[in-house]
């Protein structure tokens, strides 16, 4: 009878022994070394992050939100939304850059990732970021209160040409303050800003006498213009708004200059092309769903002129930023 070979029992038990348990260790190393997270047949591989550098609830938050379940529902791995809060988008691009180009880490921008790199605040350069997919390109309108005397953009410019007039914004720095700084170097205006730390009481201050004008955002003002509650004298934009039909653009009165709050996603630069299509169209479909088509018109923006691809939306995001880099140089705001 031949005896059953065990490592008991076998010559050479030990090295038996020693060989079944490398074979056991090589399997699963195996495994895990044909696994890549950057192909894009295998792809995603892991839970994938959209990175915020804002907190929940928020417009960046929402947005994200309005697209996510129908990007979610095409994949078999989890999508999650990861806030990384503190130092204008400092935080985020620490974690970003941490990460490196996993192709499971995507990061929200708007504008404020821009003037972080812009200042030297942040560990990331602006050549470091690849642009996958825009969400939306919300422009930008100039606005008085109701009882302004300023019924049109002619009296404003008028007036701003011969003394500074006073402009609310958010932050100084920020979206507005850059694009009230571009106008009015673009038409020949004076102006004085004045800071009130959030989108919200810097309307407030508006409409309480507080300053003369400011510029905001067409889904956030849209309603209040319609309700007679603001009065809206020119779009910062190369078209007028189809909701805002009768208000001329600043280019048609000859000062050509475009504002916006763009909302989009980019990924790290050194990830490979074929990982950036991917990435990119799994965006866009989802963006097609008719929640978040539904989402941009109830907010006064054209789904066909907001949502666009990798290639306009990485050459936006570079072109704003040595258009903003430029602006904060002359207000001294940088030392780049």
């Amino acid at each position: 009878m031949i005896p059953k070979l065990t490592t008991a029992s076998a010559p050479n038990g030990r090295l038996l022994r020693a060989g079944l348990m490398a074979a056991a260790l090589v399997a699963p190393l195996s495994s895990l070394a044909q696994e890549n997270p950057c192909d894009p047949e295998q792809w995603p591989t892991k839970t994938i992050e959209l990175v915020s550098h804002s907190s929940a609830g928020g417009g960046t938050d929402t947005t994200m939100r309005m697209w996510m379940d129908a990007a979610a529902a095409e994949i078999d791995e989890n999508v999650t939304v990861v806030y990384k809060l503190g130092g204008g988008a400092r935080a985020a691009h620490e974690y970003f850059k941490k990460r490196g180009p996993d192709c499971h880490t995507i990061m929200a921008l708007t504008q404020t990732h821009l003037y972080t790199i812009a200042r030297g605040n942040s560990p990331l350069e602006i050549d470091d970021l690849k642009g996958v997919a825009r969400a939306m390109d919300d422009p930008s309108v100039i606005v008085v209160r109701e009882d302004s005397p300023y019924k049109n953009y002619e009296e404003l410019l008028k007036a701003s040409q011969e003394e500074p007039l006073t402009w609310g914004v958010a932050q100084v720095g920020g979206t507005e303050h850059i694009g009230i700084e571009r106008w009015a170097e673009a038409a020949g205006a004076k102006v004085r800003v004045v800071p009130f730390g959030g989108g919200g009481d810097m309307v407030t201050g508006l409409r309480s006498g507080a300053v003369d004008a400011t510029i905001a955002n067409v889904s956030e003002s849209l309603d209040q213009i319609k309700e007679g509650d603001l009065r809206a004298l020119a779009v910062l934009a190369g078209e007028r708004v189809k909701d805002l039909p009768d208000v001329p653009t600043a280019a048609e009165k000859g000062d050509d200059v475009t504002v916006s709050t763009t909302r989009g996603y980019y990924v790290h630069a050194d990830t490979p092309p074929e990982m950036v299509d991917k990435i990119e169209n799994w965006i866009l479909t989802a963006m097609k769903s008719e929640r978040f088509q539904n989402y941009l018109k109830n907010n006064g923006l054209d789904p066909e002129k907001n949502i666009a691809g990798s290639d306009v939306w990485d050459q936006q995001i570079k072109e704003e930023y040595q258009t903003s880099l430029k602006t904060m140089r002359k207000l001294g705001l940088t030392e780049k």
